[in-house]
């Protein structure tokens, strides 16, 4: 994979034609930057960091050139500015980079209807009808890329190849502002020697389990006995990352995307500012949540938080997950992530809510994370007494109020 900072970038410098290379992934470099730096042009080049100027922030977004310090999203922001001192610290503008997003997924739907957004930065195309009119996928690439630059002045980066995962791995190692199109002959070319983290669903744990079983390549993994994987990671787990091992994704682009969602909010009578007691907040907004996808047998695949401050601003954060989930312990993580990186000012807020997007009746459950195999267990036993003895008989613990928590043994957060 490549790096956040650009290094290890790999491009395909001539035309490629591969008819099966038809599904492309297209990403904005550094979008939320990019968009601040059209504001300020005698900072191109330079590290920037958006975020706001306070220590006890975090980072939003930097440029490639701060990256190459280790300045990363989420990162709190005086750990930021002590790996890179010179940057410029610039305040984020969200409805700024809603306005271009929306720009730039004008453009790219003037090439192919079958756009399959999913998130502010990125989107799936199927372009295998628009070859007979703009030629290749290198030459759509290349003409969108083009587009992109010389109506928004931002810079995106593409990958097209066989399957989803692939095309998305292909623009992840183009960055920045690359094209990467792997030929379907060469698809396990491109996919063995990547490390087992560009596997959908690995994350920090189910790597080290790899890594622990000598499997550190995608190769490895896909020539590993089945039976060894699935000791390791559960049956659906091992099942999923051997396929995509081999880029077995038979996903479709599916641009007509279910809009609907599933969200819970609540305005305080008086503005909050306590870190603990919202994020005890989110927990109860995010289980909430979480039953009634369980309930309605759906997932969602983008978590959606939405705050107003004292001022009434409003803005709203999301998070597109590599595999849908209905767990309101998987919606609470992201959704307080957003919540510690948008407000890491600690502006008083009026309103909070949390909502799951882009709905699927499909659910991910991969045995990847073991802590979600537990919760998946835990909630589908309070949704069981529930549905016996009504809502709110069991609660996480973190919701009880104080004096019921020391009562059960439970000391403050």
């Amino acid at each position: 994979m490549s790096k956040q900072d650009g290094s290890g970038r790999q491009i395909s410098a001539e035309a490629v034609d591969d008819p099966a290379a038809h599904i492309m992934h297209v990403d904005m470099d550094a979008f939320y930057a990019s968009v601040e730096l059209l504001d300020h042009p005698e900072l191109v080049g330079k590290p920037v960091i958006v975020g706001h100027a306070s220590q006890r922030s975090v980072v939003t977004a930097a440029t490639y050139e701060a990256r190459r310090y280790g300045v990363n999203s989420a990162m709190p922001m005086a750990v930021a500015l002590r790996r890179c001192p010179q940057a410029v610290v610039l305040e984020p503008h969200f409805e700024r980079y809603a306005h271009y997003s929306r720009r730039v997924m004008e453009l790219l739907g003037t090439v192919t209807p079958h756009v399959e957004q999913l998130s502010v930065d990125e989107a799936f195309l199927d372009v295998a009808g628009a070859r007979r009119l703009l030629g290749s996928s290198w030459q759509i690439g290349t003409l969108l890329r083009e587009r992109v630059y010389s109506e928004t002045g931002l810079r995106c980066s593409a990958g097209a190849a066989a399957t989803k995962f692939v095309a998305k791995l292909a623009s992840s190692r183009a960055k920045p502002d690359g094209l990467l199109v792997v030929p379907d002959a060469g698809t396990l070319d491109f996919l063995h020697p990547l490390p087992v983290a560009a596997l959908w669903g690995v994350g920090g744990k189910s790597e080290e389990v790899l890594v622990r079983l000598g499997l550190r390549t995608v190769g490895d993994v896909a020539h590993a006995p089945i039976d060894m994987l699935r000791r390791a990671l559960g049956d659906a787990g091992a099942q999923r990352l051997h396929a995509l091992a081999w880029a077995r994704d038979p996903r479709p682009v599916s641009p007509g995307r279910d809009e609907k969602s599933i969200g819970h909010e609540t305005t305080f009578e008086t503005d909050r500012t306590d870190r603990a007691e919202l994020h005890r907040v989110l927990l109860e907004l995010s289980d909430a949540v979480g039953q009634r996808l369980r309930r309605a047998g759906v997932s969602g695949r983008t978590i959606a938080l939405k705050l107003r401050f004292a001022d009434f601003t409003t803005i709203s954060r999301s998070r597109t997950l590599a595999d849908p989930t209905d767990l309101g312990r998987r919606i609470y993580e992201e959704a307080r992530s957003l919540y510690d990186q948008a407000n890491g000012s600690a502006r008083p807020v009026r309103l909070i809510g949390v909502r799951a997007e882009q709905l699927t009746g499909e659910v991910a459950s991969l045995g990847l994370w073991d802590d979600d195999e537990d919760w998946r267990e835990a909630e589908q036993a309070v949704d069981a007494v529930a549905e016996r003895f009504g809502p709110g008989t069991v609660r996480p613990a973190a919701l009880l109020r104080p004096a019921a928590r020391r009562r059960h043994g439970h000391g403050d957060d």
